[in-house]
């Protein structure tokens, strides 16, 4: 296969992953979309590939398996959080040659793979705003405190949820010099994102062909559900700042369930596919004020924690 889609899932997401397919399917009938598995738990979302053109599963499972034994071999078990979520970097290795991974948090409004036209110029396309808030959620102060790059490279951090790339621009081995630099100086990076801080220091180190779509010269719309400005047309969202469609919803760290934002967005995607029963997602339970207290209280202790 020359260009497709990754994506990474299990069993754990299957409403998540039924809403990107369809929407992705909605705009593009024919691109491959390859599932990377998070675990071994994909028995049922497997099954249900059968329902779609197009759809398969990795299929160099002992890639996975290397791969995920490398990590704990060089990082150990308690280092990163969440590491099967780095299984997202097998991307360069699997069986396309050009691609786009999509995290499955999000729902597309457009033939979403048309964005690898930016490979002819560059080597890695990101497409979001998460340099606007400086490093948080992607590394420690200490990156910044020891001139591990400079200040514009640091401008170019991004969000690990939606990405292209092709293959060949670096070998497995740089991949884990990474992860040795992780395991030297933790203090660099953010560990509650591993995926995300490996990844963006592997970019920024690595790569120089690199490019955030927002950038472009008339500018691109957010894409984050957490900003509110966004208004609906149809079935897909546009930013009235700058008066364009927005082409994926990204509902990074928070909960898709009924009342979270852009739900009905995100369930009319979800449920396009009559072949598949509806999704049955409860209304989260109303918590009490003592309850709210509590849970301001945990996040507070958290936030004082100090990384390491």
């Amino acid at each position: 296969m020359h260009r497709g889609i990754y994506i990474l899932a299990n069993d754990k997401v299957i409403d998540q992953t039924i809403a990107l397919i369809n929407s992705i399917r909605f705009y593009d009938s024919d691109t491959p979309i390859v599932m990377i598995p998070y675990n071994n738990d994909y028995q049922k979302i497997k099954e249900l590939f059968a329902q779609f053109s197009h759809v398969t599963i990795f299929e160099n499972l002992d890639l996975i398996d290397h791969f995920s034994e490398q990590v704990t071999q060089i990082c150990g078990k308690d280092l990163l959080d969440r590491p099967n979520l780095l299984r997202k970097l097998l991307c360069w290795f699997g069986p396309l040659e050009e691609f786009l991974y999509i995290d499955t948090d999000i729902v597309v409004f457009d033939k979403i793979i048309n964005n690898l036209s930016y490979l002819k110029e560059y080597d890695f396309i990101c497409y979001d705003y998460q340099h606007t808030g400086g490093i948080s959620q992607v590394f420690n102060p200490a990156i910044q405190e020891n001139n591990v790059f400079s200040e514009n490279e640091l401008k170019d951090v991004f969000n690990s949820g939606f990405w292209i790339s092709k293959q060949g621009i670096f070998s497995e081995e740089t991949i884990w010099d990474v992860f040795r630099e992780c395991v030297r100086h933790p203090e660099y990076f953010y560990l509650l994102n591993s995926d995300q801080t490996i990844l963006n220091y592997l970019i920024i180190k690595y790569v120089s062909r690199r490019f955030n779509i927002v950038r472009r010269p008339n500018q691109a719309p957010g894409n984050w559900a957490g900003s509110s400005h966004f208004q609906t047309q149809g079935n897909i969202l546009i930013d009235p700042k700058l008066n364009q469609l927005l082409q994926f919803i990204h509902w990074a760290g928070i909960r898709i369930q009924p009342g979270c934002p852009y739900w009905e967005i995100w369930e009319y995607y979800r449920d396009l596919n009559p072949a598949l029963p509806a999704a049955a997602i409860p209304a989260p339970v109303q918590k009490s004020k003592w309850q709210q207290m509590l849970d301001n209280l945990k996040n507070q202790l958290r936030q004082l924690k100090p990384k390491s």
